[in-house]
């Protein structure tokens, strides 16, 4: 009798993860190419808004553009900037005192990859003018990222910007 506990207990088991499995699937279909493109459209204004943000309020518009959360990290140039979203309040405080202004522009370039209603990947080409102690800084590059929507707004997951180095050749989508 112990044996045929051990067949059905296996037959719902496998019947279970099957059910599962095509739920999975249903699910990975009703994320329709209409939902994907609304997903993009808000990435795209988040992106924008980012933009706007960080010109009108300086750094501290970044304390709210990027995850606080422990996944979170940044890297500029090969170098892990923070390593997580306390460390990116933390260092974003100290910037405050620094840089008196900064005028953003993401290019024309824009890339938004959809992964799911949740997260994207964004890429973008950028130019930079800070003002740090009285004299402007100019800066530009490339920058990609991962968006997470969490309580209802994107933010940056993790963030990673490229310079360009004066003089070297390459397209920055200008």
């Amino acid at each position: 009798m112990r044996g045929v506990w051990v067949v059905v207990v296996m037959a719902v088991i496998g019947a279970t993860g099957c059910a599962g499995a095509h739920n999975a699937a249903e699910h990975a279909q009703a994320f329709t190419e209409q939902d994907k493109a609304a997903v993009e459209n808000s990435v795209r204004q988040f992106i924008n808004s980012v933009e706007q943000d960080v010109m009108r309020e300086g750094p501290m518009a970044w304390t709210r553009e990027f995850s606080d959360e422990p996944t979170f990290f940044m890297v500029s140039d090969g170098v892990l900037v923070f390593s997580s979203g306390a460390a990116a309040v933390q260092g974003i405080q100290s910037l405050r005192q620094a840089i008196k202004k900064i005028e953003l522009h993401w290019g024309e370039d824009l890339r938004v990859d959809v992964l799911s209603p949740k997260f994207a990947v964004v890429g973008t080409s950028w130019q930079e003018t800070r003002e740090i102690q009285g004299r402007e800084v100019k800066d530009r590059g490339y920058f990609t990222g991962l968006v997470e929507q969490r309580n209802g707004k994107w933010q940056f997951r993790n963030a990673h910007w490229s310079t360009k180095k004066t003089g070297e050749a390459g397209s920055t989508g200008d």
